[in-house]
């Protein structure tokens, strides 16, 4: 499915994309599920750090990641900047030893390396026509007042 389809589709509803219209699979699924996961375990990222992933700090992170984990496994529909904000997570919770699990995720989330990049180069394309856009369109940035928009 094209990107321009799907950023149309949510537009049309509540702005939710399911993971039905991304076309991910159940690997892809665990993966994003298991890279939330890791914050509040051996990911930990500084306020500052939490807030250019699109969060309000360090603490609201931890539960907001918990929150989009469940919305996975119950529906399977996000917002677009859930989609960005879950993508950023795994993506420094894999790769990172200074903020993310880095060179403990097999051990943490028992996937290989290997595995979880093939399945996250996936996740990546699939996601593209959703992130990037909302990168673009400012769904990271804080508000005036310190909450995230």
């Amino acid at each position: 499915m094209e990107w321009t389809e799907l950023t149309s589709a949510a537009s049309d509803s509540d702005g939710r994309i399911s993971v039905d219209e991304l076309q991910l699979s159940a690997i892809e699924i665990d993966l994003l599920r298991a890279g939330l996961l890791q914050w509040g375990g051996p990911a930990n990222a500084p306020n500052e750090f939490a807030v250019a992933m699109g969060f309000s700090d360090a603490t609201s992170m931890v539960s907001d990641c918990m929150q989009i984990r469940r919305s996975l496994g119950v529906d399977g529909a996000l917002t677009p900047r859930d989609w960005t904000r879950a993508l950023l997570a795994l993506e420094l919770a894999f790769a990172s030893d200074l903020v993310g699990a880095g060179y403990e995720w097999s051990t943490t989330t028992g996937l290989s390396d290997e595995g979880t990049v093939q399945s996250l180069r996936s996740v990546q394309r699939k996601l593209a026509g959703i992130v990037f856009p909302a990168m673009r369109g400012g769904a990271l940035r804080p508000a005036r007042d310190g909450a995230v928009e």
